[in-house]
């Protein structure tokens, strides 16, 4: 059984870097690199958008590509992503890029090629709303933030 799908990718600038691939038979997302001209230097608390040189054509609306942080960068340099994950709709056709945060005390340098982020795609269920008065009781109800143990 196969669970892939074919995504058209573009080079939307001249720089050559390498397709995305996935590092391991289990990998779940691909690694998104840098496409700079110069190398980039992020400030603590700064926020920039980072090209990637690439563009995409997702297989149809059944499809999205989210964009999520590398935990190496984010576990060793504060680095996350500005918007939590980016949302790459089916029908976008623009260059990725990444919004990056610098959430550490120290400057971080971005180089071109770098890993900057990875991306996976899942399928998508469109929601048909029915609206209600009432909402099936669960042992949990209405407990928030914490109410399972942590």
């Amino acid at each position: 059984m196969s669970n892939s799908i074919n995504v058209k990718i573009k080079k939307v600038s001249k720089n050559s870097l390498a397709l995305p691939r996935y590092a391991t038979v289990a990998s779940a997302g691909v690694d998104l690199c840098a496409d700079l001209k110069d190398t980039l230097t992020l400030s603590p608390g700064e926020n920039v958008k980072i090209p990637t040189g690439l563009a995409i054509e997702l297989p149809g609306p059944h499809v999205v590509a989210l964009v999520f942080a590398r935990s190496g960068l984010a576990s060793r340099y504060g680095i996350g992503l500005t918007n939590g994950v980016g949302v790459i709709d089916s029908d976008y056709r623009g260059e990725i890029q990444v919004l990056m945060h610098n959430l550490g005390d120290q400057p971080i340098t971005v180089n071109s090629g770098d890993r900057i982020a990875q991306m996976i795609f899942m399928p998508i269920f469109r929601a048909v709303f029915e609206e209600v008065t009432e909402l099936e009781e669960t042992a949990r109800g209405t407990g928030g933030f914490g109410s399972t143990g942590v």
